[in-house]
């Protein structure tokens, strides 16, 4: 099989990217298969990359990708090409790929932006669809969507640029903010990726502040209450019968689960699997986490985030991930692994999900001629 893995990307988690793409690309089984490394630059520019890198990174489990600009490996994209004809370079032709696996977390990535791509080039594609991508990617959508699904989730404002924009209308979001929530606050970019921009606030002027940096990442942020809470994570996995696996616990060593915690901090946090939560809230969190991933018409995999609030132990949604990490000390993988399903089969388990999802839209009409 002629596997595409595409890494790095124009997002503000590039670095975690390769890093990601790394651990997956050393996991595919050689005999079989052929891997095409694509990189794509901070500026949205894809390159073929050539297969020593990939030999080096097989060899070295330290290492990482890189990506290599040459001209004539400038990857082009053919509309309707299909597996044989979608990607091209000047230098090699049309280059076979029989399922692309997008490790691009964040922007242009889980966004719907290339899944799109990927229809239009009629080439099947690992994790979630157009829509459902991008519904995902919306932290205020994606919370719409499960309350109206009768799903718990926690309380927010949201805010869109035009309205912080004007003074006025800025003075009376934070006075709602503060009338409907309580501080310490939490702030979060809506569709900047995992915990890109997010921080913490106690007071009005920090909260200004946080807002300010939030708009950097987006034109849309949400406000949070900060919950007091223990952080439950939910490895998913399927298309239409969707798994969940067993839940994992994360314990921050940070204030809180933030970005360097998650994938630069090999010390940032440990996970505890399976999570001290009983039978009945274990089984609750995987029926929720199963529900969330349906009610979003996800398909492929997904990591659904929990909170349980230590002062009462209510349970909410907090967000969920199409495009998880991948890295050593990622928790996706991890608690896969933990349930019985080892990182490489892991790895080729998402690649049949892409080819069952594929050839059943494949069977669906598009013309009544």
């Amino acid at each position: 099989m002629n596997i595409a893995i595409l890494y790095g990307g124009k997002s503000g988690e590039h670095e975690v990217s390769l890093v990601s793409a790394s651990s997956i690309a050393r996991n595919i089984p050689e005999g079989g298969n052929a891997i095409r490394l694509i990189g794509i630059t901070k500026n949205g520019d894809w390159y073929l990359q050539d297969e020593s890198l990939l030999r080096e990174i097989r060899a070295n489990v330290k290492a990482t990708l890189s990506i290599t600009e040459k001209e004539d490996r400038r990857i082009s994209i053919v509309p309707g090409g299909g597996i044989k004809g979608a990607f091209v370079t000047s230098s090699t032709g049309a280059i076979p790929v029989d399922v692309a696996f997008p490790v691009l977390h964040g922007t242009f990535g889980e966004d719907g932006t290339i899944q799109g791509l990927f229809e239009m080039a009629e080439v099947p594609y690992v994790g979630g669809g157009v829509m459902a991508s991008s519904v995902a990617m919306d932290k205020e959508k994606t919370k719409a969507l499960w309350q109206a699904a009768g799903l718990p989730v926690v309380p927010y404002v949201s805010i869109r640029l035009a309205e912080w924009s004007d003074e006025t209308t800025k003075n009376a979001l934070v006075k709602k903010s503060e009338k409907d929530l309580s501080y310490p606050l939490f702030v979060k970019p809506a569709c900047a990726g995992s915990s890109v921009g997010a921080a913490k606030a106690s007071n009005r002027d920090e909260l200004v502040r946080r807002a300010d940096e939030a708009f950097r990442w987006d034109d849309k942020i949400i406000i949070e209450p900060f919950i007091p809470a223990r952080e439950i994570e939910c490895s998913v996995t399927g298309n239409a019968c969707p798994v969940a696996y067993t839940p994992g616990e994360i314990i921050p060593t940070h204030e809180f689960y933030d970005y360097d915690a998650k994938y630069t901090d090999p010390d940032g946090a440990s996970l505890k699997i399976p999570a001290d939560l009983g039978e009945d809230t274990t089984k609750r969190v995987r029926q929720l986490a199963c529900s969330a991933y349906r009610t979003l018409d996800l398909s492929g995999l997904s990591r659904v985030d929990f909170f349980i609030d230590k002062r009462n132990g209510n349970l909410y949604l907090n967000e969920i991930n199409t495009i998880p990490g991948f890295t050593s000390i990622s928790m996706f993988p991890k608690m896969c692994e933990a349930s019985g399903l080892p990182y490489g089969e892991l790895v080729m388990a998402l690649i049949g999900l892409a080819h069952e999802r594929f050839n059943a839209r494949r069977s669906l009409r598009t013309s009544r001629q």
